[in-house]
């Protein structure tokens, strides 16, 4: 079904895929109320678990996915107000539909933050087959390689764990804990990373799911108005001590107090989160990019 989908998408106006999309959840929102925005189930601590870092009761990672090139002129904005409550971020670009300048990628990077690969494109084929996985793994690893990147996340948020072990990266971002209306629903049902071993001629690596609804889903499918489902789900991580690691869109942020197009919404409702997050939580969350918590897990599976 998801391969028809992708065939038949350039036919289907935008439009019509959102009023779809939110059809669709309409009934999903229903059916699956016992297990989100949250998976009692999920919250089991690992075998030999001993702590986060520094004594801290939960993780708290941000992640971007930038999927469209006008996404591309916000992700300096968006540093700035993350910057103002002393958090950062992973930037996850797709360089195969769009040129990613290298003095954004800079930028990011020595102000602290992170650069990882949303795919080579995002057109829904990347795990069309193997073969079709291969090659473009030869182009995602030459990117990974000239810019320093070690972390992917695919786009759609389609995955195949075993095939990724063909990338060259220290950890993925695939995958969610539970999320019943992305296209591959399928959930880890962990809050916590995850050793995806390898074997005697691929390495291993780290699956990091996202524990927070994503923005897209929040506020352009449900047509939410508040963070409120933001606070619950991580309220509950942070009961649990587990990682809270969220994934927005900065093509999807209005950060000019502007009419809303049809697919924004105001930038505010991500600020009300960090600050919320900064206020109610301070001292107790263990703030990490991608790539330090990756590590980190690696020393704990060892």
């Amino acid at each position: 079904m998801r391969k028809i989908y992708y065939f038949l998408k350039p036919l289907i106006p935008r439009f019509v895929q959102i009023i779809l999309r939110r059809k669709i959840a309409t009934i999903k929102i229903k059916k699956y109320q016992s297990c989100w925005p949250i998976n009692k189930q999920a919250n089991k601590l690992p075998e030999k678990w001993h702590g986060w870092p520094e004594s801290k009761k939960f993780a708290f990672i941000l992640t971007h996915d930038v999927d469209a090139e006008k996404g591309l002129a916000r992700c300096i904005q968006l540093v700035e107000i993350e910057k103002e409550f002393e958090f950062q971020s992973s930037f996850n670009f797709i360089p195969g539909k769009y040129k990613v300048p290298d003095e954004l990628r800079h930028y990011l990077v020595n102000n602290g933050f992170e650069v990882g690969i949303h795919g080579l494109k995002h057109d829904g084929k990347l795990y069309k087959n193997y073969k079709t996985f291969q090659n473009r793994a030869v182009s995602i690893n030459k990117y990974l390689k000239e810019w320093g990147a070690v972390g992917f996340r695919s786009p759609a948020m389609h995955h195949n764990l075993d095939w990724l072990h063909d990338l060259n990266i220290e950890y993925d971002a695939s995958t969610f804990d539970t999320d019943p209306f992305e296209p591959q629903s399928s959930g880890i049902g962990t809050i916590f990373p995850l050793w995806v071993k390898g074997d005697s001629n691929k390495d291993g690596y780290i699956e990091l799911p996202y524990t927070l609804p994503q923005d897209f889903t929040l506020f352009i499918i449900m047509k939410e108005t508040n963070i409120d489902i933001w606070k619950q789900k991580l309220d509950w991580i942070v009961e649990s001590g587990g990682m809270a690691l969220l994934n927005t869109h900065p093509n999807l942020m209005n950060f000019m107090n502007e009419k809303l197009k049809r697919e924004e919404y105001p930038v505010e409702l991500y600020l009300k989160f960090l600050q919320y997050v900064s206020e109610k939580y301070r001292g107790m969350y263990w703030h990490s990019l991608p790539v330090q918590i990756s590590r980190f897990w690696r020393t704990f599976e060892a």
